[in-house]
């Protein structure tokens, strides 16, 4: 089955598929109409099964529905985050060699300069563009492309330590198994109204929040972006909210978040960032609601989750999903460790992607021979069966629910003028989990100013240290590996409140 079919056919006819915060609303009865003038528009520019359809767009209703749109034709889709430079966008381009792309009509001449041989279309945050006008003149009727559940229905970039991006390529059948389980575990109805204020070029906007919400016949409050005032404001129109730790640090700086404004939800989910403990508690004494935080990665979608009904337990992300396996194992041997121990998370299950774009070599090195994928992150299991993050063996930091790789961050700060070389670690942050503290050893004419300025092209704003510190030296130990564990212990408490 086409993942858009399990989607689309959920919810009753006349449900409201998504109402925005202008009172546009789309029911699910009219998905079928709306996307098929936009899956003809996309075969129309060349956009075959199998082939890639690239999308830099800022979030819109239209926006989400050609997703829908490019599941049907059997096309893959791949969204970009929307700060990525042109630069970084290039590479993309190149490397996924798209049959159509679609972007912000401003950017249009941009990636025409970048030489691909794809058509180029454009949406702008108003739903409004060449795509739009083209799809305005098709048919209303298309025949749903059919697929397994091991073609592809969307490959998503995630960063590499040693800078190269990696195209996750994740199947249908892959998000419909995270979709359905999910909708089931947290219990999702009809009746429930998301508050979805995440960016759609994401896991958690579009195959957690989007997913789940139309496998289970609900629907949407679909908001461009996070605005607390304007969240709280919707509590008493939604049941559940899904969001990033930031957006729960900065409900909890709002006046307006209380028991009684909350009273009518009944959920909120965390997850793409740790959840720091006193946020998990501040927010239950606030609301009375004990936030539910989850654990997955591009490469997975979910992998575990703290329970609907049962503790929600502060500093975990909970027990593995129903039908997906996970286990710790020493990182170097692959041996199985005990409970409570230490070492790498690995993962097997219907969600585990099918591998990454173009590197079969990269692939094989990331799965263990009997199927287990190696996530990268250090964690353990505890005797009740609670899975704890405890760090991330690639040095991976995540700032506001983003991904942001050291490695990539010290190559545009070694590359500016008067840079001898920089180290990049993640500190803890109250709002945004982590925030990118880059240390840099340079010319004594350099200054912070300076080469936060300096980096302002080459890097997306999310990736841009929030803090740059020049020291005379970085610490080695005796093989010259630089000791990235003294500076984070040295950048701790570097964002702390008072």
């Amino acid at each position: 089955m086409n993942l858009y079919d399990l989607l689309t056919h959920a919810g009753a006819t006349d449900a409201p598929f998504l109402t925005t915060p202008a009172g546009e609303t789309i029911r699910y009865g009219d998905l079928d109409a709306l996307t098929a003038r936009l899956a003809n528009a996309l075969v129309a520019r060349g956009a075959r099964p199998g082939d890639r359809v690239l999308a830099q767009v800022e979030k819109s209703p239209r926006a989400l529905l050609l997703y829908l749109a490019a599941l049907r034709a059997g096309a893959v889709w791949l969204p970009l985050n929307t700060g990525y430079t042109a630069a970084e966008a290039a590479y993309f381009v190149g490397d996924a060699e798209p049959a159509l792309i679609v972007c912000d009509p401003a950017a249009r001449a941009t990636f025409e300069d970048m030489g691909s041989a794809a058509a180029i279309e454009t949406l702008d945050a108003n739903g409004d563009g060449s795509i739009a006008d083209l799809a305005a003149g098709q048919a209303d009727a298309f025949t749903t492309v059919a697929r397994g559940d091991d073609d592809l229905a969307a490959t998503l970039y995630t960063s590499g330590t040693t800078g190269r991006s990696k195209g996750a390529m994740l199947s249908h059948g892959n998000l419909a198994s995270n979709a359905t389980t999910l909708a089931e575990l947290w219990r999702f109805t009809p009746s429930d109204v998301l508050i979805h204020a995440l960016p759609i070029f994401h896991v958690h906007g579009l195959f957690v929040a989007t997913n789940v919400i139309m496998a289970a016949g609900a629907s949407m409050l679909f908001l461009p972006r996070f605005d607390p005032a304007e969240v709280a404001g919707w509590f008493p129109r939604a049941s559940v909210l899904m969001g990033v730790p930031t957006f729960y640090t900065r409900l909890l700086d709002h006046p307006g978040l209380t028991r009684e404004t909350a009273a009518g939800m009944r959920l909120f989910v965390s997850g793409s960032a740790p959840l720091l403990d006193e946020t998990h508690r501040a927010f239950a004494e606030r609301t009375g609601h004990a936030i539910l935080e989850r654990y997955g990665m591009t490469e997975t979608g979910m992998n575990t989750s703290n329970p609907y009904d049962g503790e929600r337990r502060p500093g975990t992300v909970g027990l593995p999903l129903p039908g997906v396996e996970v286990r710790v194992a020493d990182p170097e041997t692959g041996a199985r460790l005990a409970t409570g121990e230490i070492g790498m998370i690995e993962v097997r299950g219907p969600n585990v992607f099918k591998g990454y774009w173009r590197m079969p070599e990269k692939t094989m090195a990331e799965f263990r021979a009997d199927g287990f994928f190696l996530t990268g992150d250090l964690g353990l299991i505890d005797a009740d069966g609670y899975v704890s993050i405890v760090g991330r063996g690639k040095d991976l930091i995540i700032s506001g629910g983003l991904n942001v790789y050291p490695k990539e961050v010290e190559a545009a700060i070694d590359a500016l003028p008067g840079v001898v070389e920089s180290a990049v670690v993640g500190a803890p942050h109250p709002d945004f989990g982590e925030a990118v503290v880059a240390f840099v050893v340079g010319d004594a004419a350099l200054d912070e100013a300076t080469i936060v300025a300096g980096l302002a092209d080459p890097l997306a704003r999310f990736k841009q240290p929030k803090r740059v510190i020049l020291t005379p030296a970085l610490p080695r130990n005796a093989m010259g590996k630089v000791q990235k564990a003294e500076l984070r212990e040295a950048v701790k408490t570097l964002f702390a409140q008072p």
